[in-house]
């Protein structure tokens, strides 16, 4: 951090930082000291912390419920059994009272989903200051723990569901009926241009609004909990567990949020008109 007493906007400055790692045109390649050098690296560059904690919350999820399978009996469930059964026979129904094509692809995508933003969207709650106050002990400068608040991490997701409508929509009614649905809907194809743009946008619209939505609520959110990090002690304590306690809503409506959406438009993607 900027300084032992970083005034209120270089500590909001750090704590929005991303650990970056890339090619810098004059120090060659190796991690950014700051905003500046992190935007000269360009687009190339590797936010570390959003990875890391990317592929570390994706691999308890695969642990946890790795190990509620392998441990799953017939007879009294343990609590890691009744949650995850729980957990699977709603996203279950939900797939079922919203997907209306046929794929055995869409459940355990949807359950990951939910449950790996959910895991993502919960590091929202860890204490501000505490990871990344350890990971300076260790000699690391940036530490941004929520990898939600990350435009990049959010796209990357939403970009993947966009390639799967694409897939989908291919698939269910080829090639020719894909860029007819494009083209000749909804006014036919004397005005096939203006279909097309109008088509066009609302495809892209998809990708962008999931990335977006879940981006620009849990950044919000972390930004509050860092606002509320530079008042004195007492008003921390008093506004900080009730902003916890309202966040708690939002770190669970946005995963659902993303996942439903995700369910609809690749039931949308799989409807042949």
């Amino acid at each position: 951090m900027a300084g032992a007493n970083p005034t209120p906007s270089e500590y909001i400055q750090h704590h929005l930082q991303n650990l970056t790692f890339g090619m810098h045109p004059e120090n060659g390649l190796g991690f950014a000291h700051g905003a500046k050098e992190a935007a000269e690296m360009g687009f190339w560059a590797i936010h570390v912390d959003t990875l890391g904690w990317s592929i570390f919350l994706g691999l308890i999820f695969i642990t946890l419920f790795r190990s509620a399978a392998k441990k799953a009996t017939t007879g009294v469930p343990g609590g890691l059994q009744n949650f995850v059964e729980i957990l699977v026979e709603f996203v279950d129904q939900s797939v079922k009272d919203t997907f209306h094509g046929r794929s055995s692809l869409i459940a355990p995508l949807a359950l990951t989903i939910f449950v790996w933003i959910f895991l993502m969207n919960l590091m929202d709650l860890v204490p501000v200051d505490f990871l990344p106050a350890l990971f300076m002990a260790l000699g690391v400068d940036y530490m941004k723990v929520v990898p939600t608040t990350d435009v990049n991490a959010t796209l990357g997701m939403s970009l993947s569901v966009f390639c799967l409508i694409i897939f989908y929509s291919i698939k269910v009614k080829g090639v020719g009926g894909f860029v007819g649905e494009l083209t000749l809907q909804p006014f036919g194809k004397w005005m096939m241009p203006f279909n097309f743009l109008l088509e066009g946008v609302g495809l892209i619209a998809k990708p962008i609004s999931l990335a977006l939505r879940l981006f620009g609520n849990l950044y919000a959110g972390e930004l509050i909990f860092i606002l509320i990090a530079i008042m004195p002690f007492w008003v921390q304590w008093a506004l900080s567990v009730p902003w916890a306690i309202f966040h708690i809503l939002v770190i669970v409506l946005q995963a659902f949020i993303f996942m439903m959406l995700t369910i609809v438009y690749l039931s949308m993607a799989c409807e042949d008109h």
